[in-house]
């Protein structure tokens, strides 16, 4: 910086004013700054330095728990970080995704990731990235659990959702259905009857499921008769395979309730396939209101996941929000049901 005060013919704080505050420079004084900056080849303050100065990074963490490529692949995610990226560029504030790998690395690629808050998408209870998140002393917060310490929670009540959309899935069902998210970080994929289902790691998975099984015991069936079918991805794809499996077996369902559109999606896939009418053959729920659910008559649990990573953003950055930390959601039922009953919300 000395270099280029001596060359451009100012002082070393008009070159410092020129990048860090250009509205106290004259016009013709920058122009002398960039010039001489340019001859020597200096691209600039460098941005940790400047960052030591300021007490701040000037960008904001966003801990996935997944594969980096998850946060282009999946819908919601994507929904989600625009409400990130929202706040973010609204604050003048950078974003900065963490990659989660599932190896040791995790903790150490968190304690140094030059950001000053966290938003953390929902993981397992024994993910050691909450750990390493809260020992960092940033401020941070967490996307629909799980809890830890000095970390707040933001989402929806999934358990009483999904005991709405359960009693639409439901209704007329016989041999039900759920086509869910893994129960933990080994994303078995399994095939479990209600009474065999133990501990589920991942609270999105654990309450979403608690709530559905809450819909079908109030009808006063055992929780033996609800299946769950646990996907290790939320891939389209994936869900079609496993549904058209299930639609081929010896006890084909009547009614599926998933856990994602995603997963929903690929199950209208596999009825059509099996040339099922939906819903007489075959009733299907889904879960967020993708862009796709209303083209495709999908009944599915709408909340807007981009109001909650706004509301995550804002959270970490310190930033006032009139949001409560528990968002609305509202059942949309379309054609894929069996039921007419559109008004459950909260």
């Amino acid at each position: 910086m000395g270099d280029v005060a001596r060359a451009a013919g100012v002082s070393p704080m008009t070159v410092s004013y020129a990048y860090s505050q250009p509205e106290r420079v004259s016009a013709e004084s920058a122009a002398k700054v960039r010039a001489a900056a340019e001859r020597l080849g200096y691209p600039g303050p460098h941005p940790a330095a400047r960052s030591l100065r300021r007490g701040r990074a000037g960008s904001l963490g966003v801990v996935l728990g997944e594969r980096l490529s998850y946060a282009f692949d999946d819908p919601q995610a994507a929904r989600f970080l625009a409400g990130v990226s929202d706040v973010c560029a609204a604050e003048g504030v950078g974003l900065t995704l963490v990659p989660i790998t599932g190896e040791a690395s995790d903790a150490r690629r968190v304690a140094q990731a030059a950001v000053d808050g966290f938003v953390v998408w929902t993981t397992s209870d024994d993910d050691p990235v909450l750990d390493a998140v809260a020992d960092t002393g940033l401020p941070a917060v967490v996307h629909a659990g799980p809890h830890r310490r000095g970390m707040p929670v933001i989402g929806i009540d999934d358990r009483a959702a999904a005991a709405a959309i359960g009693a639409v899935a439901f209704a007329g069902a016989r041999r039900p259905v759920v086509l869910g998210f893994p129960l933990d970080r080994d994303r078995a994929r399994l095939l479990l009857t209600g009474d065999q289902v133990g501990e589920v790691r991942f609270p999105v998975t654990r309450h979403r499921w608690e709530g559905l099984l809450d819909a079908w015991t109030a009808t006063g069936r055992p929780a033996s008769e609800l299946r769950l079918a646990v996907c290790p991805v939320n891939l389209v794809t994936e869900a079609e395979t496993f549904a058209a499996e299930l639609l081929r077996g010896d006890e084909p369902p009547d009614a599926i309730a998933a856990m994602g559109d995603e997963l929903a999606l690929g199950a209208l896939r596999a009825a059509a396939g099996a040339g099922l009418r939906i819903p007489a053959d075959l009733a299907v729920t889904g879960w967020d209101d993708s862009d796709a659910a209303a083209p495709a008559g999908l009944t599915t649990l709408a909340q807007s996941l981009r109001d909650q990573g706004a509301h995550c953003a804002r959270a970490a950055l310190g930033l006032p929000s009139a949001a409560p930390a528990r968002h609305e959601w509202q059942v949309r039922v379309r054609a894929s049901t069996r039921t007419a009953d559109s008004t459950v919300s909260s």
